[in-house]
């Protein structure tokens, strides 16, 4: 193959990532990525950006996975201050997977308390497989000021994060079972459940942390009654 018809021929991959059907785009991020080409790397990762299809998405990542790392982790990084939502969860869903040591630093707090829920969860996924020994602890206690957010699936991530980190959440479990706020009661006493046993049913008990509330309000009136 002379050099004409590989430029032909990485020109059309290129431009088939942006075909109408998502079935062509996923042949695309498959052929593109059994080549792994340095060259596609810019290419992929615009793509990443505004791909709508799951599964298309998942196969740009296994595409930028097959290449070397100096090539895919410093454009993902630069992606990690995207406006657009979507290009930074995408950026660390992939360093996730890449597993680059390196890229740990641009795990910000502004990124694993980014107000995009789908961002968030792919924060706080990177960061558990990111993080050094020695952060493990200060990890953990960021994660914990994001208990009791979200719905029950954005909940069940952090959760799974936190228990990733082992026994080094379970200081920030205790603090937040204490916290004012039921939900993130509820929150930390289902992550602990998680956190002891991997294989159980995940349900934040909300209705169980108010009739604490509850209760407590009773023995305060009742205290106050008594003097």
């Amino acid at each position: 193959m002379n050099a004409t018809s590989t430029y032909d021929d990485d020109r059309r991959l290129a431009d088939a990532l942006g075909a109408a059907q998502a079935s062509t785009r996923l042949k695309a991020a498959l052929a593109i990525g059994t080549r792994a080409g340095d060259g596609y790397a810019d290419v992929l990762v615009a793509r990443c950006a505004v791909e709508p299809d799951f599964f298309v998405r998942d196969m740009l990542t296994w595409a930028l996975t097959r290449l070397p790392r100096e090539v895919t982790v410093p454009r993902l990084v630069a992606e990690l201050t995207s406006g657009r939502a979507q290009a930074r969860a995408q950026a660390l869903h992939t360093l996730s997977k890449i597993g680059d040591a390196g890229a740990w630093p641009a795990i910000t707090v502004a990124l694993l308390r980014d107000g995009d829920d789908e961002v968030a969860r792919a924060a706080w996924r990177a960061a558990v497989v990111l993080v050094p020994d020695g952060g493990r602890a200060a990890l953990a206690a960021e994660l914990g000021t994001q208990l009791g957010r979200g719905d029950r699936e954005v909940q069940l991530s952090l959760s799974r994060s936190l228990a990733a980190l082992g026994d080094v959440v379970e200081p920030v479990l205790r603090a937040a079972a204490a916290h004012p706020e039921a939900g993130v009661r509820a929150h930390a006493a289902a992550t602990e459940r998680l956190l002891r046993d991997p294989d159980s049913a995940f349900e934040p008990d909300l209705n169980a942390a108010r009739r604490v509330d509850a209760l407590g309000r009773e023995r305060e009136e009742q205290l106050r009654a008594d003097r």
